[in-house]
């Protein structure tokens, strides 16, 4: 197969081209903006990667979704801060440039791989957010953080509407807060600029206290990369066509921590480090409200786990790495 991979270098593009080129005989074509995460493949024969923007280089996504059999469009804007001051920017990227790949997959008759999200679930109150059934529920207007959720969701009803009335070859995945290497750039300084994991990575590193949104009850299930790759890399496989005109939840449902014991526990982890351990040790959680950190367009939810059986049932997948493994390997990679 030929997988053309838009935002290659991207957190999930840059483990998922090392997973396709050490696990099968695939080639990629790769597009970002830069190249920094993708160390590991620029010298792979089956690697082929033009540093370019996908809303000016459209001549080479065009040819290139015809040329390949498997397109996964990686682009997007996905940090809460930015969607609360930058809304329409996220629109525009992460909706507008999305469509017009989806409608040359349908022209081209090409198989779509999109990243969903787990936030389309909104403030679902089901105890478990299920692929089919659960209602995806954000809140009003002026609550900018949900253009994100709905950007997604419109795109996750546009590709089933395709793939119902025009035969779009797809599949739907949504991540539920993978975490790993390479996931942001921890030496961000601006609050909201990076996920909360690599977010509270820096705030330690910085010497800064960690402010917790809301006092940090809010929970979330946390999935290491190596297991959301694995799922991903069944997906594209498509075994016996099961992945076809599905939606899958890819998440670890037993990791469900609240977002205070995620910086208690990357407190007393980044102590074992010696360079780092005083610093770790002054570190203080800070209770702020949302629209102190965020801005009054901020609207949080309090549960998000997934419901994993269709994964499990359809594509022989669980995810397997406990969440103290994962930050341990995640701080390697940060703090060697």
């Amino acid at each position: 197969m030929n997988i053309l991979i838009l935002g290659a270098n991207g957190f999930i593009g840059s483990h998922l081209s090392e997973a396709i080129l050490t696990q099968t005989d695939w080639s990629i074509f790769a597009m970002d903006l830069a190249q920094d995460k993708l160390e590991n493949c620029l010298s792979n024969k089956r690697f082929h990667f033009f540093a370019g923007d996908m809303l000016k280089q459209k001549k080479w996504v065009t040819e290139h979704i015809k040329k390949c059999d498997v397109i996964l469009p990686l682009v997007a804007i996905a940090t809460p801060a930015a969607y609360v001051q930058n809304p329409l920017s996220v629109f525009e990227l992460d909706f507008e440039a999305n469509l017009a790949i989806i409608r040359q997959c349908v022209e081209f008759k090409k198989r779509i791989v999109f990243p969903s999200t787990s936030e389309v679930y909104g403030m679902c109150l089901d105890a478990e957010f299920d692929e089919e059934q659960s209602h995806l529920v954000t809140g009003p207007i002026h609550k900018e953080r949900w253009i994100y959720s709905t950007s997604k969701q419109l795109l996750d009803r546009v590709i089933y509407a395709y793939g119902k009335h025009h035969a779009l070859a797809y599949t739907l995945f949504r991540p539920f807060n993978w975490y790993g290497p390479r996931l942001d750039n921890i030496f961000n300084p601006k609050p909201g600029g990076s996920r909360v994991l690599t977010q509270f990575i820096g705030n330690i590193l910085r010497g800064e206290d960690i402010m917790l949104v809301g006092g940090g009850a809010q929970q979330r299930c946390f999935t290491y990369i190596d297991d959301g790759i694995n799922a991903l890399v069944k997906i594209i496989e498509n075994k016996n066509n099961l992945a076809h005109q599905q939606i899958f939840n890819i998440g670890n449902p037993i990791e469900n921590i609240s977002i205070r014991t995620l910086a208690e526990s990357l407190i007393t982890l980044i102590k074992r480090y010696p360079h780092h351990a005083a610093t770790a040790d002054k570190t203080q959680l800070i209770d702020v409200e949302a629209a102190q950190y965020y801005g009054p367009g901020y609207q949080d939810v309090q549960l998000r786990v997934p419901a994993i059986r269709k994964a499990e049932q359809l594509l022989g997948w669980k995810p397997s790495v406990n969440l103290v493994v994962g930050l341990q390997k995640t701080l390697d990679f940060y703090l060697a």
